[in-house]
């Protein structure tokens, strides 16, 4: 039997790939254990205010006080080494080093009175893009992934589920990690595998990257890639080695559902970042940042509902915990940040598609407003800032405000529950929505409200 869409191009489908569905495969796809979310679902046709959101998370904790939230009158010690420069919105300033971003501000919300108590790096990317504190607190454990609280996007399909994407959601470049340690918000955690996300590993910048870049073997033609039962006579044969759990019950139908997404045109195209032009891919910036953020605006225009793009990581230069050299190694990361954040958005809005999708870019937590002995900040979740746009976002706007030096937030303060209320909330969904963990607890699926006066309508 015939598949009736193949995939053409210069991206390929690996034996290792095809293997592997339903686990961790060449490029870490778990496409099965969430494809399962919509089988046998009709959608509903209720609408909602939001179709789509870009989470771009700024792992390690940029500085507040040296990007959107400057204290240019603040002591010396204080205000840092960093210069503000005008934006698009009169009165606005920004960090000299975002100035493409300034060039957008007329787009973003920036709330400046972001605030919490995790000081960790685990607990706070635990609470960051979850909108949960941590169940341990703030501690550095990390509980198995099945107890974790799940992350937007697996909510997002859980709750969604009656009306499923045309593409499941997606996490990119890589998974973030600490001391080699899976950082939680990225994973279904107690939902289960049906609502995984769909995990990338790899650089959008390589030559030749692509949904399963590594090509197909020489023995298998793309003639024997669409002969559907081969494909799953090869899964069947390899599952009798796989690890038992939960997911494997719904190989079967997933497995099929799993194969007509990876060598569909949609997926294909959506992958292909050949098929842009050279002058939009050198605007978002050749780097695994800015190729990222295109492949998310693409992934985006595809279907996609959510796609968590992490900038940084333990393991590369773009991790943004500077405690030494904080201007230094600030000033390196802000601007590729600078050009693929600011191309986002204005490539968003050229193609229509910044109102229907929400954008959020924030880190775990701030920096300290007292630059350290070693020229550097450390950790501060007391006061910091996240910055909004799209997805009917009042634009060019401030929400809260710090106090003078960057410390406390100085009225209308904001916590990561509050914004997780904010996302669901513009997909037309109650924050106090339960979902239902392993034991039968149930728990709203975001405990903060909604911040009023972010949005036109």
């Amino acid at each position: 039997m015939k598949h009736p869409v193949t995939c053409r191009g210069p991206v390929g489908i690996t034996r290792r790939n095809m293997l592997q569905i339903g686990a961790i495969g060449a490029l870490n796809l778990s496409l099965p254990r969430m494809l399962g979310a919509g089988e046998g679902r009709a959608r509903t046709g209720r609408s909602s205010r939001a179709e789509a959101c870009i989470l771009v998370f700024l792992n390690g904790g940029p500085s507040h006080i040296d990007t959107f939230d400057m204290k240019p009158a603040a002591p010396a010690e204080v205000r840092g080494e960093f210069q503000s420069i005008a934006t698009s919105v009169p009165g606005q300033r920004i960090c000299e080093h975002l100035p493409l971003t300034a060039r957008v501000m007329h787009h973003l919300t920036v709330i400046r009175s972001v605030c919490h108590r995790m000081r960790g790096h685990r607990s706070g990317v635990t609470n960051a893009p979850c909108g949960v504190p941590p169940f341990l607190g703030d501690v550095c454990t990390i509980p198995p992934d099945q107890q974790l609280f799940p992350s937007y996007g697996a909510r997002l399909t859980y709750l969604l589920r009656e009306r499923p994407a045309r593409l499941p959601h997606f996490g990119l470049p890589y998974t973030i990690r600490d001391s080699g340690l899976v950082l939680p918000g990225q994973s279904a955690g107690f939902l289960g595998p049906a609502y995984e996300r769909f995990q990338v590993e790899g650089d959008p910048n390589e030559s030749g990257f692509g949904l399963a870049s590594l090509r197909l073997p020489a023995e298998m033609t793309l003639e024997r890639l669409e002969d559907r039962k081969s494909l799953l006579r090869t899964i069947d044969a390899q599952r009798a080695g796989m690890t038992e759990r939960e997911a494997v019950s719904r190989m079967d139908a997933c497995s099929r559902r799993a194969f007509r997404l990876l060598t569909s045109d949609v997926v294909c195209r959506a992958f292909d970042l050949g098929r842009e032009s050279p002058r939009i891919r050198e605007r978002y910036g050749r780097n695994i940042v800015g190729q990222s953020m295109l492949l998310a605006r693409r992934l985006v225009e595809a279907g996609a509902r959510l796609v968590h793009v992490n900038v940084g990581d333990q393991q590369n230069e773009w991790y943004w915990d500077d405690h030494k050299n904080g201007f230094g190694g600030h000033k390196k990361k802000l601007l590729p940040f600078d050009r693929a954040f600011s191309a986002l958005i204005e490539d968003l809005h050229h193609r229509g598609l910044l109102n229907s999708t929400l954008v959020i870019s924030m880190g775990e937590f701030g920096r300290t407003p007292k630059i350290n002995p070693d020229a550097g900040r450390d950790h501060w979740p007391d006061c910091y800032s996240a910055v909004l746009a799209g997805g009917g976002v009042k634009g060019g706007r401030y929400h809260g405000s710090s106090d003078k030096v960057g410390a406390y937030p100085a009225y209308d303060p904001v916590t990561p529950a509050d914004l997780a209320a904010t996302l669901f909330s513009r997909f037309g969904l109650n924050q106090a929505t339960e979902i239902v963990d392993r034991t039968g607890r149930p728990y709203p699926v975001a405990e903060g409200t909604p911040i009023p006066g972010l949005f036109a309508g």
